[in-house]
């Protein structure tokens, strides 16, 4: 196993995910992570699964990866097709990874820091696996967790049948899959997990980069295998990683109507007919989102830790060969059996108007609802600027009434994918199923249940062996969302954003069931060819150049502004201010961070805290002179804090210290730092 840091650009990147345009990072308060694991059978054939705390998966990215890999390790120990990247979901780390338009709109185009940072953090990451490899087993445990995710589209779900839904106690997945992998030597390597619940506990007023609950649950494991090592630097990985979550919101105290607080109009999740007054809140008390992304995050590390123990006392061994497959999928081309016996394509991608409606974890703006069925004329004339669809294209997206027709918008390069990857790894009894787009709940169970059926008849797994299927979702690409057929008819946000129209899930259901035909048969799969690198043209505007740095007069950089206090009670936050430079000069990647506390042991200080740690948060904001607060005056503040822990232990002396990059006139970086007052903790 192996991690890396992959945080990049803290400050001024648009965030990805709620697409709200404001929303433009100025911080950390949790460092985002690329977690890799390497397995190997006895003759030779490995996979490399990566669960990185990134929005999704991107074509582009993982060429780029591969490619890297190539360069490091010599040709075809890594290919296309045994590399599964998997995003977390977070919404609350930096865009412009992407290379199709639709999702560069917020982050004004392509962002090559935030690129280079996850292609480069990933890589390592693999690498780190493949060289840190030995022999070992693998151990699986599952199990429910409850009060930890909602279904954001209930009404949705309901439109799936009847006898369906009676094979469920729930309308979200609540069950936790867990890879426990232990050395030869007694030695835990890492643990890999899969749970549904979206990265959104950290809601669109957020502008600190954050790994979300997962990556808060991910932080608590490794800590707990990690005994002394700073965040992201012991040698346990411990991954929380994406699967179906498409309908399923870890604010589990629903939406309410905040200007009055009645509950939503639960049809079209909004308030006298605005989506933007209905919003969903966690379990934090007063909806706080930092708590609320605690308590999840907390609830997913416990029953991890449970299951953690069941795998190595009670769990099943995985046993059997390693396999893999990848086709690339030419989406509009892709035909299905109807059910009066005719056969269709699936659409040219297009998104409907409920897109523009958000969901109750992120609402939209104007005047756009959930479960909108019809068109507007006045949005119909807009859309029509951009693209206008044909009558085959309107027909082929009903009920979907199409806001944008993304699948005939070309410039200045295509907004969105035509040609998609899907994937599925064999762990002896294992298989992942590794879809580019975020499947709910109940199309998840659907292609969980198929793949299930089809191994099982095969007598590809010995008879009498558990068969687990797993589903990677966010993977290798981003494709928005995919519903059932039933669900489509609704119009929600993710029906709206089921991007190639009503029978998409057949279309991934039909093709995954061809990969599996070829893995039990040993034969290659067939693909279409891959997607084009649009590298070469993406445009970018949306990253503000990094001018030279420069303090008040009178001030040097890593000067204290506003000191600490001269005592805090262990529950209180000590903080302090910085005379500062744009910490886009350093991304501080690995062993380096933009903060310490230091406690003073006997005259020496002792780092206690980095800020990868949960109970620290880096913020920098512009100077009072910049208008934009883009930090294009030169300059800025630096804002140290610590969550000061209750326990016993804590009491004693500390000190802030920052840790900054100036710019010069010239260009050239230079580093400098700074720290506080010493100031006591009493209990």
């Amino acid at each position: 196993a192996g991690i890396y840091d992959i945080t990049g650009p803290s400050v001024q990147i648009n965030f990805m995910g709620y697409a709200v345009p404001g929303q433009r990072g100025s911080g950390i308060h949790q460092r985002l992570r690329s977690r890799a694991y390497v397995i190997e059978d006895d003759d030779g054939s490995r996979v490399a699964f990566v669960s990185a705390d990134i929005g999704m998966g991107s074509d582009l990215m993982k060429m780029k990866v591969i490619e890297a890999l190539n360069a490091q390790l010599g040709e075809g120990v890594f290919t296309d097709n045994n590399v599964a990247i998997s995003g977390t979901h977070t919404h609350s780390g930096p865009a412009g990874f992407l290379q199709y338009t639709i999702y560069q709109i917020t982050s004004w185009g392509f962002v090559q820091e935030t690129f280079d940072a996850f292609v480069n953090g990933i890589t390592e990451s693999i690498v780190m696996a493949y060289k840190n490899a030995k022999p070992g087993k693998i151990m699986v445990a599952e199990g429910e967790l409850r009060n930890s995710n909602i279904n954001r589209s209930p009404t949705s779900y309901l439109l799936n049948p009847e006898a369906e839904r009676a094979k469920y106690d729930a309308d979200t997945d609540q069950n936790m899959l867990l890879l426990r992998m232990i050395g030869e030597d007694g030695s835990d390597i890492g643990a890999l997990n899969w749970f549904a619940v979206h990265g959104t506990s950290m809601n669109n007023t957020n502008t600190l980069v954050s790994g979300d609950n997962k990556g808060y649950a991910s932080y608590l494991l490794e800590r707990d295998f990690n005994k002394g090592a700073a965040p992201g630097l012991g040698s346990f990985v411990g991954a929380f990683a994406s699967t179906n979550l498409g309908d399923v919101s870890p604010n589990t105290a629903g939406p309410k109507c905040i200007d009055t607080g009645y509950p939503c109009d639960g049809e079209h999740s909004s308030c006298n007919g605005r989506c933007e007054m209905c919003i969903a809140f966690g379990p934090g008390t007063d909806g706080d989102m930092f708590e609320s992304t605690e308590i999840i995050g907390r609830n997913q590390y416990n029953r991890a830790t449970q299951l953690m123990d069941d795998a190595k006392q009670n769990g099943v061994e995985l046993k059997g060969p390693v396999d893999f497959r990848l086709s690339y999928l030419d989406m509009p081309e892709v035909k299905v059996p109807l059910a009066d016996g005719t056969s269709a394509n699936l659409c040219k991608a297009a998104l409907g108007y409920s897109f523009a409606a958000g969901t109750t974890d992120g609402p939209g703006m104007l005047n756009f609802t959930q479960g909108t069925t019809s068109g507007n004329p006045f949005w119909d004339k807009v859309r029509d600027v951009l693209s206008t669809p044909t009558e085959e294209e309107i027909a082929c997206q009903e009920p979907k009434p199409i806001l944008f027709n993304t699948g005939d918008m070309l410039k200045p390069y295509p907004w969105e994918p035509s040609t998609l990857p899907i994937q599925l790894f064999r762990v002896g009894n294992l298989f992942i199923c590794v879809p580019p787009a975020e499947f709910t709940t109940m199309a998840g169970r659907r292609l969980r249940e198929q793949i299930h059926d089809q191994i099982q008849s095969s007598g590809m797994v010995a008879e009498g062996e558990e068969i687990f299927i797993t589903i990677a979702g966010l993977s290798n690409g981003y494709s928005h969302y995919v519903t059932t057929y039933e669900e489509y008819q609704a119009q929600r946000y993710e029906a709206a954003s089921t991007l190639y129209g009503p029978h998409t899930l057949q279309g991934y259901q039909q093709e995954f069931a061809r990969i599996v035909d070829d893995m039990i048969a040993g034969r290659p799969s067939e693909t279409a060819p891959a997607p084009e690198d649009l590298s070469d043209v993406q445009i970018s505007l949306g990253a503000p150049g990094v001018p030279f740095d420069r303090t008040r007069l009178g001030k040097k950089f890593g000067e204290v502004d506003e000191d600490v206090q001269g005592a805090y009670q262990s529950g209180e936050t000590a903080r302090a201010s910085f005379h500062a430079a744009n910490p886009r000069n350093d991304k501080k990647v690995q062993q380096s961070s933009y903060l310490t506390v230091e406690h003073n042991v006997d005259g020496s200080w002792e780092t206690v805290a980095v800020d990868g740690d949960w109970s620290t948060k880096f913020e920098w904001v512009a100077g009072k002179d910049d208008a934009l607060e883009l930090g294009l005056s030169g300059v800025s503040t630096a804002f140290v804090s610590w969550d000061i822990p209750s326990d016993a232990d804590t009491a004693g002396s500390y000190r802030l210290c920052y840790f900054g990059n100036n710019k010069d006139r010239k260009g050239e970086i230079h580093s400098f730092s700074g720290c506080s007052s010493e100031f006591a903790v009493k209990n």
